[in-house]
């Protein structure tokens, strides 16, 4: 099944999950390097306040930048996902500094946000690279709840 930005309008976190589990990489890659990209990794960063748990991000604060990259022409686009005293927002081509900054293949992005991949190989492969504050990527994990697909 392809990702459609009006599917993921409404649909359930859970089914968000099975809906990436369901989806091969190259499916995922193709789709998010056609006209429609924009629109959808739109809809997936939109979910993220909607996910947080301050309960576990606490009094923390921190900046994290996702560069996804698998664009049109070799492109990418950059979201940051702020957390801030409790607070969980998303900003569209940030110009602040991050903590924290992933630059991501779009498979690799989905899986590593819906919990359908395994973080540590992603990084030991090399298809997830960090700068910046490492620790702050294992926190990452249990500030937002993953649902089961």
């Amino acid at each position: 099944m392809a990702l459609d930005p009006q599917t993921l309008s409404g649909l359930p976190a859970a089914d968000f999950v099975a809906l990436v589990k369901g989806t091969s990489d190259d499916q995922i890659r193709e789709d998010l390097a056609g006209p429609n990209r924009g629109e959808i990794l739109d809809k997936v960063f939109a979910r993220f306040p909607d996910q947080f748990r301050p309960d576990k991000a606490g009094d923390r604060s921190a900046r994290i930048d996702f560069r996804v990259t698998g664009g049109p022409g070799d492109s990418f686009d950059t979201y940051a996902v702020v957390v801030d005293q409790g607070v969980c927002s998303v900003e569209k081509d940030p110009t602040a500094p991050s903590d924290l900054s992933l630059q991501l293949g779009p498979a690799e992005f989905l899986k590593l946000i819906t919990g359908t991949g395994n973080p540590a190989m992603m990084f030991m492969m090399g298809k997830v690279k960090a700068k910046g504050d490492i620790g702050l990527a294992t926190a990452l994990a249990t500030w937002f709840e993953t649902p089961k697909g």
